[in-house]
């Protein structure tokens, strides 16, 4: 694999457009727009004020960059770059700002979440949508972006608005039986909206289309509940992370749990795999042990709010082969299920803490880091851990894979640069590790 030289950046924010031809990022105040193969500017943006989020839109032409301090959104053209847009949401402010699955409307919710407005760019007219419940993830599209989904909050009771994207007219309403909702999903195939309560109550609530309650699953009471939720790309699985460490899967069928993944301090299954990344001054090697061995555990403060345990984090891989998870008070571990043999596959332990894991979204193929200078990848062929080139130690924070899985971006403090990936031959796992 090849890395590119290394780029400024601020607050994280570089983004690949979806159509995968450009590299967009952020230093302070400047949006900078470069061709993803070549590294060339294109384009050179400037801001009325540092920007704190960006967002391209679904077609790659335009580009939002939000101030939130100063309530604005300014809206760039990639195809007309003296095209530019400006929306001032005034003394009401600005707490979240993001594209409509068209590429064409903005929708903003305003501070204190007193509601969210709708801003079209070709008519520009304004909507405006009431009560939005300030949560975890009260926002939704469905993947063929036709419906909106919007937790609301009205009357001391949690409710549900479906809308139709296309008019933004309202096609269900309904009430949950939430007693504090923290967030929606759809499924992928768009047929299941997934809600859950807060995390001091263990409820996933699945609704159709037209408000339906479908199932209910609550695996257990009096104790602190879901703390991450992840649909298979199918749509035939839905897993749920717990404070309890445990993840489990429940099928499109009957919405039963069909298993339940545990994360134990010790591993005793056979045909399991501990992959210890061990970094010597410069060349790593990977420790290769069998069961049983020992997970390093952290010991959490439950006296403090927000406790370090349990299952935060969830990915399936493309394929839906494999399930991705980290148990935040194993902080350094990450664990790959089998999907199909519903077992554990793997166990990547590292030296540092997990920051950031993603699978290619072409192949079962999983990248991670941990805040140093290395890259981390796995698949069911193998590990490999490579230096990323630098002069000034460059650490990567935080990772984005390309949408045709050929190369990576690696997020730094200050800093990013590309990886590319060996694409010779794609037919074959063994050429994936190529370096």
């Amino acid at each position: 694999m090849n890395f590119s030289e290394i780029f400024k950046q601020s607050n994280q924010l570089c983004r690949i457009s979806p159509d995968g031809r450009y590299l967009a990022t952020c230093v302070q105040y400047r949006l900078v727009v470069r061709d993803v193969n070549s590294l060339q500017i294109l384009h050179l943006y400037t801001c009325l004020d540092q920007i704190v989020h960006m967002e391209w839109s679904s077609d790659s032409l335009f580009i939002l960059c939000a101030m939130y301090k100063r309530g604005l959104v300014q809206v760039w053209s990639l195809e007309q770059p003296d095209w530019h847009c400006k929306i001032d949401e005034g003394s009401i402010g600005l707490v979240s700002s993001r594209w409509s699955p068209d590429g064409r409307h903005i929708l903003n919710t305003t501070e204190f979440h007193l509601r969210v407005t709708v801003w079209s760019l070709c008519t520009k007219a304004v909507s405006y949508i009431k009560y939005p419940k300030a949560c975890q993830k009260g926002i939704d599209f469905s993947r063929d972006g036709s419906y909106m989904a919007l937790a609301e909050r009205r009357d001391c009771k949690d409710y549900v608005s479906v809308f139709v994207c296309e008019d933004w007219h309202l096609l269900r309403h309904f009430e949950t039986e939430t007693q504090d909702l923290a967030g929606l999903e759809w499924s992928p195939n768009g047929c299941v909206l997934a809600v859950w309560d807060s995390c001091l109550e263990y409820k996933v609530l699945l609704y159709s289309l037209d408000g339906r309650l479908l199932s209910s699953f609550s695996a257990y009471e009096w104790s602190l509940g879901i703390k991450s939720l992840a649909w298979s790309p199918s749509s035939q699985f839905l897993a749920i992370g717990s404070f309890d460490e445990k993840v489990r899967i429940l099928n499109h069928i009957t919405w039963k749990k069909i298993t339940e993944f545990e994360h134990p301090a010790t591993i005793c299954s056979p045909k399991t795999v501990r992959l210890h990344i061990i970094t010597r001054n410069v060349c790593p090697t990977d420790e290769i042990s069998q069961p049983p061995f020992q997970i390093p555990v952290v010991k959490p403060d439950l006296d403090r709010a927000n406790p370090k345990v349990g299952v935060s984090s969830l990915a399936f891989s493309a394929d839906g082969r494999y399930l991705a998870t980290k148990n935040d008070n194993m902080a350094s571990v990450v664990w790959v299920w089998n999907m199909q043999k519903m077992s554990l596959e793997a166990v990547l332990e590292q030296t540092a803490a997990v920051r950031c894991f993603q699978w290619d979204p072409r192949r079962p193929r999983l990248a991670l880091c941990t805040g140093t200078p290395r890259l981390y990848l796995w698949s069911p062929a193998g590990s490999v851990s490579v230096q990323v080139p630098s002069e000034g130690g460059f650490q990567v924070h935080a990772l984005s894979w390309h949408s045709n899985g050929d190369s990576l971006v690696l997020i730094g403090k200050e800093h990013l640069c590309l990886c590319y990936m060996d694409t010779e031959d794609k037919s074959t796992d063994s050429n994936i590790w190529t370096k």
